[in-house]
């Protein structure tokens, strides 16, 4: 019986036991396997992936869901990942326009690679920002801003929750409500006993991720990246949206550089929701 061409085989849900596959579908790709990151994704979110006949998962995504649980009003797409011995033979686009079709009529965003970019374009995702990813040692100086930052607690939740969603646009309480347990550290900028700000770090490979990144403006960001990169000896990595210049251009003169630039894609909306103003960089490139 001859073997069915991957592009045909069924997309099927993905659960936390198809945790060690996806990992291994990051290693097969070069990725860190990020079992961590994996682990919180499909518990947050809607994991789809397609079965690897001779074991194992030929193709995987996420898509973290924002609004309303029963009527979703956005839909984030990461970790989009096929098997190297299965590229280039369709499987992508099959798994993308099953995970569009399934979502429909919900609104969807991720962030593209120049690799990636040509699919989702052909799908109908237009660009509509760009991030670009830091990496590199975080080195102390420069003019303190006179920003308080501090630890968050349970107490600040609420608090968290109310800014997050006033400048995301829609209600991610099911993320944030999991940075405690996800994140290795937390923390708040405050003024007049206010949470302005709030940042997290979580770890990956041998870095910590900085994100959600979510700041009243550019100083209040400065202090809490400052404030992360403090209690940590790791590489900070983090992904910016370019418009926050004067952010780019700070943590570059503190020692991070360059690595890449992903485009911000919509389908369904021309822009997303939110104040871009004051987001200057997702939880996870995976989930918005």
């Amino acid at each position: 019986m001859p073997t069915p061409s991957p592009a045909t085989l069924p997309v099927r849900r993905l659960t936390l036991r198809d945790l060690s596959a996806c990992a291994d579908l990051s290693e097969d790709r070069g990725w860190p396997r990020e079992e961590h990151k994996w682990g919180f994704l499909l518990t947050a979110g809607k994991g789809y992936g397609i079965d690897d006949p001779d074991g194992g998962l030929v193709a995987a995504c996420v898509v973290t869901e924002y609004g309303p649980p029963d009527r979703p009003e956005l839909g984030a797409i990461g970790m989009v990942l096929v098997a190297d011995r299965h590229a280039r033979q369709g499987v992508g686009r099959r798994l993308m326009r099953h995970v569009v079709s399934a979502m429909a009529p919900t609104p969807l965003t991720l962030h593209a690679t120049p690799n990636g970019r040509p699919l989702y374009e052909e799908l109908g995702f237009k660009v509509t920002a760009r991030a670009e990813m830091v990496r590199g040692h975080f080195t102390p100086g420069g003019t303190q801003s006179g920003i308080a930052t501090r630890a968050a607690t349970a107490k600040d939740l609420p608090a968290i929750l109310r800014l997050d969603e006033e400048v995301f646009g829609l209600d991610r309480t099911h993320i944030v409500t999991r940075l405690p347990a996800f994140a290795d550290r937390l923390r708040v900028a405050v003024e007049n006993g206010g949470i302005i700000g709030y940042a997290a770090a979580w770890p990956s490979m041998d870095t910590h991720v900085v994100g959600p990144l979510i700041a009243r403006d550019t100083e209040t960001a400065k202090a809490l990246v400052a404030s992360l990169a403090a209690r940590t000896d790791r590489p900070l990595r983090t992904d910016i949206d370019v418009r926050h210049e004067g952010l780019l251009a700070w943590m570059k003169e503190r020692g991070l550089t360059s690595v890449a630039f992903n485009a911000v894609m919509t389908y369904g909306i021309p822009e997303l929701p939110g104040d871009w103003n004051r987001r200057f960089a997702p939880v996870t490139v995976a989930a918005g």
